[in-house]
């Protein structure tokens, strides 16, 4: 991996890890482009620390607050949502981690996210804010959580989606789905780790793995103020849109056999 692919899949695991079109999917996509398969797991779980960088810098004081209270409702909330992904990750890690690799289904999850984030779009503009999240909605919005386990389907979309289903504001939406993804990514990372004890993939240079991994920091700090913002007062079906064409230009590769 030379330094231009670095700083590129960087930008991509920043930029996707937020904005509702999937990550997993993307990252899948440009490491055939720049023929990095066999490198996946070690270089996903390194990228996958520049967002959860980016996510504990964004809500240092939060996290910071939240540490001094440890038991208070937020932490319960996060805890409730986190659930339904920790029972998707314990019984069924096995099984998407063979989907992961074969990529043969990312063309459908694309548009699986995509049809999610319309319907959401639809949905009557909700007004209740972070302070009336009950532990149900939580628990609901996790279970949108758990679902991204495939993967292109975006987390953040069908957790964004999963908050506005519950009567929830679109900023409170945002807040909250990037909030829960914090221990989510934490969680998955510690199982990339215990993965990596047999990684047997090729060697890549440590300047081009730290650049990758701040490119992901930085873009992925970007991305959540970005969407946390954006969201409050513009449509998600442009993300829908976007990910309909890409969904649909892999399957339509994979019919022919190039993809």
């Amino acid at each position: 991996m030379n330094w231009l692919e670095a700083a590129i899949l960087g930008l991509i695991q920043g930029l996707t890890e937020f904005l509702p079109i999937s990550s997993t999917g993307h990252l899948y996509i440009f490491r055939n482009l720049f023929g990095l398969q066999e490198a996946g797991l070690f270089l996903d779980t390194m990228l996958h620390i520049g967002t959860l960088i980016a996510l504990l810098v964004f809500y240092k004081d939060l996290l910071w607050r939240l540490i001094k209270k440890p038991f208070s409702r937020l932490v319960w909330l996060l805890a409730a949502g986190t659930v339904p992904a920790v029972i998707a990750g314990l019984l069924f890690s096995s099984f998407f981690d063979e989907i992961s690799k074969t990529g043969v289904t990312i063309g459908w999850e694309f548009l699986f996210t995509g049809l999610f984030l319309l319907f959401a779009d639809k949905m009557k503009k909700g007004a209740r804010g972070l302070e009336n999240l009950t532990l149900t909605d939580a628990f609901w919005i996790g279970s949108f959580q758990a679902l991204a386990i495939f993967p292109a389907i975006s987390r953040s979309g069908l957790t964004i989606a999963g908050a506005l289903m519950r009567g929830i504001e679109k900023e409170t939406a945002a807040y909250f789905s990037f909030l829960l993804s914090i221990p989510a990514v934490f969680g998955a990372l510690l199982f990339q780790l215990k993965d990596l004890s047999g990684y047997t993939g090729p060697a890549i240079g440590f300047p081009a793995m730290l650049l990758a991994t701040l490119s992901a920091a930085f873009f992925g700090y970007l991305a959540v103020a970005f969407m946390i913002s954006f969201v409050k007062k513009h449509s998600l079906r442009w993300f829908a849109f976007y990910v309909f064409i890409l969904g649909g230009g892999i399957l339509l590769l994979q019919g022919f056999g190039v993809f």
